[in-house]
């Protein structure tokens, strides 16, 4: 495995007055504002990945004229394999939001690095809880908000590779099961010969691998953690540097995984509530069934996706790339994902083995 770099410069944690002072002209022309005045009201906490600072722009003039509460992403210290990079991001976020996804309005995107030296994007600021450990700490379930969920996941597949704007995003894959078993083996290497259980789990992707049915644009990071709740209710979707074109269960599969259950691995819909509820809700919007022995292939699949992730983030620590105590951490984290695995495994039994040639995703009538 490998880090990717982002740039040769790391963005910095805070602005210079002159990063500032050259986004606020940048700003003023793609807003067409007289002058866009930019004041930063300090990191925002999670996102291992990317670089997240909260800001707020006072427009003069221009349709956007008012002040509005922002959040600038950019690329943080080094760009693992899975992310898309950040002009990626703003044409997924930008597509997901036009189709009614509740995820915050993308205002501005920029590949110049003349500006900031970095790509980025701005996006309005939304309010809420994030923090995993904290949106499972209710002693009671959420079955509503994980309804709501699955509605929101429902709108995000109603978006295919035929919708204009996502030009920039790879091509679709002609078998989601095969390309991401092929990534998985790159991700690896010689890892995923050397660990057994690694080593067991592509056997079984390969093995047990769907056939081509539906593909949709995913979130590929659709968990708790990543969306914001406030008063119970769901707020803003977040994180989406990793979407991209797959099988509709693999963002199902992931959100269901114990590896996002955080207080209560017994909830098995992100921590929350049963997964009955969260499918009900993404039949609601999705236009199609659940298939459940699908789900459970790309179950397994993030398991070994997020393994790949943890292993390569504690390789930006050791590698010197990005010194961090939480991706240090981080990559200590391969034998509990492993285990969480290997339970998933002896608890679908015999539904998988034979049972995952099944064609396309059944559709609603």
């Amino acid at each position: 495995m490998h880090v990717v770099k982002a740039s040769d410069q790391s963005p910095p944690s805070s602005l210079s007055a002159e990063n500032r002072s050259r986004l606020e002209s940048w700003l003023a022309a793609q807003a067409g504002a007289s002058r866009v005045r930019v004041t930063e009201d300090g990191r925002l906490g999670g996102g291992a990945i990317s670089l997240n600072l909260a800001v707020t722009l006072d427009i003069d003039g221009g349709p956007l004229a008012g002040r509005h509460g922002c959040v600038l992403r950019a690329e943080g210290g080094g760009r693992i394999s899975a992310s898309i990079g950040k002009l990626r991001e703003f044409v997924v976020l930008r597509a997901a939001f036009a189709a009614g996804v509740m995820a915050p309005e993308p205002l501005f995107g920029c590949d110049d690095p003349a500006v900031l030296g970095h790509d980025f994007y701005i996006m309005r600021r939304a309010e809420g809880l994030g923090a995993g450990h904290a949106v499972t700490r209710s002693d009671a379930p959420q079955p509503e908000l994980a309804r709501e969920l699955g509605r929101q996941l429902g709108l995000l597949h109603r978006i295919t590779p035929e919708t204009d704007g996502l030009e920039r995003l790879a091509e679709a894959p002609a078998c989601p099961a095969q390309e991401t078993l092929a990534q998985y083996r790159h991700w690896f290497g010689d890892l995923g010969r050397r660990d057994p259980v690694i080593a067991w789990g592509l056997r079984w992707l390969e093995i047990n691998a769907p056939l081509p049915g539906a593909v949709v644009l995913c979130h590929r990071d659709f968990r708790t953690g990543n969306y914001l709740v406030k008063d119970g209710e769901l707020t803003a979707i977040l994180d989406w540097e990793f979407a991209g074109f797959s099988d509709p269960m693999e963002d199902l599969g992931w959100f269901c995984a114990r590896s996002w259950r955080f207080r209560r691995p017994d909830r098995e819909a992100g921590g929350i509530a049963d997964r009955a509820d969260f499918y009900a809700g993404y039949e609601e919007t999705s236009g199609r069934r659940v298939d459940p022995v699908r789900v459970a292939y790309w179950e397994t699949a993030a398991y070994l996706r997020w393994a790949a992730i943890a292993v390569e983030q504690g390789l930006r620590h050791s590698s010197g790339a990005e010194r961090s105590l939480e991706l240090a951490l981080t990559g200590r984290m391969l034998p509990e994902i492993e285990m969480d695995m290997l339970r998933h495994l002896r608890a679908i039994g015999g539904m998988a083995v034979g049972g995952m040639a099944s064609g396309a995703v059944e559709k609603v009538a």
